[in-house]
């Protein structure tokens, strides 16, 4: 294998116009030089004091207290018990039935057991803890493969299971460079103290695995050659720069560790460049995380590394993302949900990352939503989301000693590169109706088949909702994904148009958008025509408005008379049809005010009731979820209004 000193790098997009805006010659050469020169020694590179700090980790240290007794509470549970061991018909499975979670879920639990005790080690300074991290680390150096299953190209070359000799560098491989560079710069001392010889192995394995994969192999997908960058380019590129930053520290190693970094940034330069100026992923709230979010922290982590000499935080795009997940909040622990993110996520979200980078750049708003979680009983970490994010989370001070704040809950939300609207009765409260509607296309990441869909939450409760997506399996990402019921349209408040449910690819798209946005009113409108086979329909207006706390939708189209036109609704909570057949009243979840729809007279309607057995499913929507389906195929057109009372009117009786 041969190594390249120093990669060569072309950088062109937004971080190096933002690095050297007055100078686009000579961008990489420049690069280059001001990591020479700036990057930190690897034991003082990563932003965590060691174990050995105990102004930090000791009994009176700065940790915070709360997150740490919950930790260790969970970590006390592990010892003594067996680890679980990721069996190799397990990861052959996602080949077979096509089954994923058997080899996964044992695999993350087994980081997270490691995770836990980690902190435990560094908190008490017991050996008892430190026998637990040896056999964590041990057990994952020992691991033939980190990649997860269904990522590796080893059936390429017709085995089912990992080749050692081949490593895959996909999300999982980061994940536990990353995760042994933070052990290693934590615990590093003590282990080797107790156990010669356990932090040569740690390096070994990570640049076996990773590190020389990353320099010497450059068709991974991810990187983004071919112009699709998605949430796997920042998440692999901020973990290499992590174990680059603290591994590669033999002497000799200096020019290698800066190469991979500029590397790294090379590929984070295009994913950062690809971000929208109005700061939404396509892959949506859900995918924040996992996408804008890890390049917020990775480059927060190169801008530590090197002094603030290269700092992201003003880049215009990551600017505005920082502002995607309150934007995107319809109430509570509620949000817009689009692609195959849920519509009530995990509450212990890494919501210190937001908020440092929200202070970084200077969004008062999207400070006050990470805060607003200080005050709700969510903890300043866990370990469900990485060791790096929980040693983050409960070593920021200021985060740490964030007051509560209530969330801002924007009243008018525009994101023209996704067509999506958002808007609210008022700022600042979740009273009332709240309306979202997407544009867009179907060839978007982790897409639906959604052009024109809607969702209506009551006091911040999706009442019209999207679905979300269930446990993934190989179908999820292969050629049958939209056999998957929650993946059609015909299972989103989209019509069924002659027959026909919606086609995904980029070319499926809305037509002639047009918003309007005032304190009075808000309307959206767009052509759904072109997101469904061609010759389906000439035209099929679907037009939103959103005034005086009322949601009006009115669908106009131009079609074969006596096509068998569908307009549904996906409802969550109790649903009840009128005996007149024009009204529908439905009980939200979690208590929130009825809404009540209403269609034209004469329209017939039925209804399905689709019974939840996927744990990711019921435990947003519970055990059944409703469609309402209205046949307006004698029509050309259908106007449908969606209003709430309180639940002692007359009108919800």
């Amino acid at each position: 294998m041969t190594l390249t000193p120093f990669p060569h790098t072309e950088f062109s997009g937004a971080l190096a116009a933002h690095w050297h805006a007055q100078d686009a010659v000579g961008v990489s050469e420049r690069l280059a030089d001001t990591l020479r020169r700036t990057l930190r020694r690897p034991e003082d590179a990563l932003p965590v004091a060691p174990a050995s700090d105990r102004d930090v980790w000791g009994a009176e240290g700065s940790v915070d207290r709360s997150a740490v007794a919950a930790v260790l509470a969970r970590a006390s549970h592990d010892v003594g018990t067996a680890w679980q061991v990721a069996l190799a018909s397990a990861a052959a499975r996602v080949h077979g039935d096509g089954d994923r979670d058997s080899w996964e879920s044992v695999v993350f639990e087994r980081q997270r057991r490691l995770s836990r005790a980690v902190v435990a080690a560094a908190v008490t300074a017991e050996r008892r803890w430190l026998d637990e991290v040896l056999d964590g680390v041990w057990l994952l150096c020992e691991q033939t493969s980190w990649c997860w299953p269904a990522h590796d190209d080893a059936l390429a070359s017709g085995s089912v299971l990992a080749l050692p000799e081949k490593p895959f560098l996909d999300l999982g491989a980061g994940e536990v460079a990353a995760q042994l560079a933070w052990v290693d710069h934590v615990l590093g001392e003590a282990l080797e103290a107790a156990y010669p010889g356990v932090r040569a192995r740690i390096r070994h394995e990570v640049r076996r695995r990773v590190l020389d994969p990353f320099q010497t192999r450059r068709d991974w997908h991810w990187i983004g050659l071919d112009g699709d960058v998605h949430n796997w380019n920042p998440w692999i590129h901020g973990n290499v720069i992590t174990a680059a930053l603290r591994l590669l520290d033999a002497p000799e190693e200096s020019e290698r560790r800066c190469g991979i970094i500029a590397l790294a940034l090379e590929g984070m330069d295009r994913y950062v460049t690809a971000l929208p100026l109005d700061g939404a992923i396509d892959e949506g709230y859900g995918y924040w995380w996992n996408g804008a979010c890890r390049a917020l922290e990775a480059l927060e982590m190169v801008s530590f590394a090197t002094e603030g000499h290269l700092d992201a935080a003003h880049v215009p795009a990551l600017a505005a993302t920082v502002a995607f997940p309150h934007r995107s909040h319809l109430g509570g622990d509620w949000y817009l949900n689009l692609a195959d993110g849920q519509a009530k996520p995990p509450s212990d979200q890494p919501w210190h990352a937001l908020h440092r980078s929200a202070r970084a750049a200077g969004d008062r708003d999207a400070v006050a939503h990470a805060a607003s979680h200080r005050g709700r009983g969510i903890p300043a970490a866990t370990e469900t989301f990485g060791l790096g994010r929980l040693l983050r989370g409960i070593t920021d001070t200021d985060w740490i000693e964030a007051t509560a704040a209530p969330a801002p809950l924007v009243g008018r939300v525009w994101l023209p590169s996704t067509e999506v609207l958002l808007a609210r009765g008022r700022s600042g409260s979740t009273a009332g109706l709240t309306v979202a509607v997407k544009g867009g296309h179907n060839g978007e990441h982790h897409n639906h088949n959604d052009v024109g869909s809607f969702v209506i939450a009551s006091d911040g409760v999706p009442v019209v909702v999207d679905v979300g997506r269930p446990t993934y399996t190989k179908q999820t990402f292969g050629p049958d994904r939209y056999d998957i019921w929650t993946m059609q349209s015909a299972w989103h408040n989209a019509p069924v148009i002659a027959g026909r449910q919606q086609s995904p690819g980029s070319d499926y798209r809305a037509r002639d958008v047009t918003v309007t946005l005032d304190e009075a009113i808000v309307e959206w409108s767009a052509d759904l025509a072109g997101a469904y086979p061609d010759g389906t329909a000439a035209s099929w207006r679907r037009h939103v408005s959103f005034a005086d706390g009322r949601v009006l939708v009115r669908d106009k189209w131009r079609s074969a008379v006596g096509a068998a036109h569908r307009w549904h609704l996906v409802l969550a909570g109790k649903v009840d049809v009128d005996a007149t057949g024009a009204k529908a009243h439905v009980e939200p979840l979690a208590g929130a005010f009825p809404v009540v729809i209403r269609w034209p007279a004469g329209v017939r309607s039925t209804v399905t009731r689709r019974d939840l057995v996927d744990p990711l499913l019921t435990e947003v929507w519970g055990a059944r979820l409703t469609r309402l389906e209205l046949d307006v195929s004698d029509r050309p057109d259908v106007v449908v209004t969606f209003e709430t009372y309180p639940a002692t009117t007359e009108e919800t009786r």
